[in-house]
């Protein structure tokens, strides 16, 4: 990879959110692609370069200007301990857009209750400084706090607990495991280096990018739909639409007819066709929306 100075060095995470990402920059209007055998992906903007790298490790990188700006966990910024700017939060995620959740948890038959009964005991987690923080802050003395190399579920009947991340819950369900406290809550984040964010060049790229980016996730699960309209029939159409959204009205070269556009969520969209034609409304079609920005 080569850049100038004048380049925004992106780096994009590698594993999970690898390709929730590359499609929430296409719906944002940036084409990447993503060679499994290459760690520089290619994307259709010239003033920009991108590296893949774990989420895991992105805030380091940021912080030492090795790129300009990453996407990664909050998470594994405060596990870091890194020194970034904090653009704004992207919430999208590998499988919902909740949150994602870092927590203690043991077996269903545990005698433990409370995070205090681990005084003494031994937790595996992957993310080993914020947990020893939390018991620190909590004046509970553990034995040891041990780094997982994964699988830390199974993990959980070997040892007294362990910290592991969730966002539907699932896989602590799936493994009859009980969660005695929350630790931390995660979203995704653009991040940026302190000199790139300072940069005015730099930054006015960033700020664009941001926009689009959360114009995209904005626009997630939205349809705009476009409709005719008799203008006897206006007021019993618009009675149909949810209040939530205000409809553009347009007048039509017939001026017995008006064109509505709104835009909807999808589920919305699929109860609300049928009445609108039996109301009246005639050329209905939907299409599909990439960005919303404010």
């Amino acid at each position: 990879m080569t850049s100038d100075s004048s380049t925004l060095k992106l780096g994009l995470p590698k594993g999970s959110l690898q390709d929730a990402t590359a499609d929430l920059f296409r719906r944002a209007g940036y084409r990447v692609e993503i060679s499994s055998r290459s760690y520089y992906p290619t994307i259709d903007d010239p003033s920009m370069s991108a590296m893949l790298f774990r989420s895991q490790e992105m805030s380091r990188y940021v912080e030492d200007g090795v790129v300009d700006i990453g996407i990664c966990g909050h998470d594994w910024v405060v596990e870091n301990g890194s020194n970034v700017h904090e653009v704004c939060e992207l919430t999208y995620s590998r499988a919902t857009s909740n949150p994602a959740r870092w927590v203690l948890a043991v077996p269903e038959e545990s005698p433990v209750k409370t995070p205090e009964d681990l005084a003494g005991g031994v937790i595996a987690t992957e993310l080993v400084g914020a947990v020893r923080r939390y018991f620190d802050d909590k004046k509970i003395a553990v034995k040891k706090i041990e780094f997982s190399w994964g699988a830390t579920e199974v993990k959980a009947r070997l040892i007294d607990g362990i910290v592991d991340i969730t966002e539907t819950g699932s896989s602590i369900r799936a493994n009859n495991l009980r969660i005695l406290d929350t630790i931390l809550t995660s979203t995704t984040r653009l991040i940026a280096n302190r000199d790139a964010w300072a940069d005015p060049a730099k930054r006015e790229k960033i700020e664009d990018l941001a926009m689009l980016l959360r114009g995209a996730i904005a626009a997630r699960g939205q349809v705009g739909l476009k409709l005719n309209v008799p203008r006897a029939k206006l007021d019993e159409v618009l009675a149909l639409i949810p209040s939530a959204h205000s409809p553009t009205v347009n007048d039509l070269a017939d001026t017995d007819w008006v064109a509505i556009e709104v835009l909807l969520d999808r589920t919305a969209e699929r109860e609300l066709v049928p009445k609108l034609s039996r109301a009246g409304a005639q050329a209905i079609f939907s299409y599909p929306v990439n960005k919303i920005i404010p």
